[in-house]
């Protein structure tokens, strides 16, 4: 119940005003939030990567109503990967895309426009010696989104995909996706979705990702393990052994601000680590899906609006 409110609250106009106007919200979503500029997304990029972290960075925008809002979106993409490639991150860094963010929900043409988008910004990526990956949204979207990454892989075959293990058909695309050079990002999910196309209980959903984990680590593409569950880590940690698979075909992913100790210790061993990191003026949406996927993350939010601090 706390989780389905919290993802209404995403879309509501009011709440949104009332976060965005409270002088105390601001240190909050800075622990989950880069801040609104590339510079910002430099910044935390170099940090990272001082600490032996990999990062993929997210430019922060939904709800594109027009051709204008998303031609920005990728034009903000091509000058941060350029920037990227002159601080000499590029190696350390990629980029995530939702395809919303640049046409896909256009009323017309959508997809066309996203997918011609989606290659500029691969197009740069490719100069800047870096890869773009796919993020995935809720499920209306997926199998659009699986045919503009077909359409992508075509000419760049390491363009990544997202997978919501809580979608019902995830294990499924999990096996037409375990190919060679394939790059596959295994996440829970944050979509508030009907049970008749996802699985609502918490345990179904673990079991699930167990499940599409094992078929990623049997297949011949390169798992992206994207979980903060210690348990998950392990699994993870163990199912890459026993398939034999060597540290560098293989990584783990964490969101920014959410167990930086696990993500270091992590960085410290064999493993790849790799930080999920947002920017941007757009932040509203993704910070209160990250409040209501974890409890503890809502928690600090009230203590910090309580205390101040």
């Amino acid at each position: 119940m706390l989780r389905s409110t919290l993802l209404a609250a995403a879309r509501s106009g009011g709440v949104r005003r009332a976060v965005e106007t409270n002088p105390l919200t601001r240190s909050v979503v800075d622990r989950f939030v880069a801040g609104t500029t590339p510079d910002d997304a430099l910044r935390a990029t170099r940090e990272l990567a001082d600490q032996g972290l990999s990062v993929t960075l997210d430019h922060l925008g939904e709800d594109t109503e027009n051709i204008s809002q998303a031609t920005d979106t990728v034009q903000a993409y091509r000058r941060l990967l350029c920037a990227l490639h002159r601080a000499g991150l590029a190696g350390r860094a990629e980029v995530s895309v939702k395809l919303s963010a640049i046409g896909q929900l256009l009323p017309a043409d959508g997809d066309k426009i996203a997918l011609d988008n989606a290659r500029l910004i691969c197009e740069s990526a490719e100069a800047a010696g870096t890869t773009v990956t796919l993020d995935m949204e809720d499920h209306t979207t997926t199998d659009a989104t699986l045919d503009i990454l077909a359409t992508l892989r075509t000419d760049f075959p390491w363009v990544g995909a997202v997978l919501q293990a809580y979608l019902r058909r995830t294990e499924q695309d999990c096996r037409d996706l375990a190919t060679p050079g394939s790059r596959v990002r295994l996440c829970k999910g944050a979509y508030n979705e009907p049970a008749s196309v996802a699985f609502r209980n918490k345990q179904e959903v673990d079991r699930s990702y167990v499940r599409c984990l094992k078929t990623l680590m049997t297949g011949s593409g390169y798992p992206m393990v994207a979980t903060h569950d210690p348990r998950m880590v392990a699994i993870a940690s163990d199912l890459a052994t026993r398939t034999g698979r060597a540290p560098d075909s293989y990584e783990f992913q964490m969101l920014y601000g959410i167990r930086p100790a696990e993500q270091r210790r992590i960085a410290s061993g064999d493993e790849g680590m790799r930080v999920y990191v947002p920017y941007g003026g757009e932040w509203y949406g993704y910070f209160m899906r990250r409040l209501a996927e974890r409890p503890a993350n809502l928690g600090f939010f009230l203590r910090s609006l309580i205390s101040g601090k």
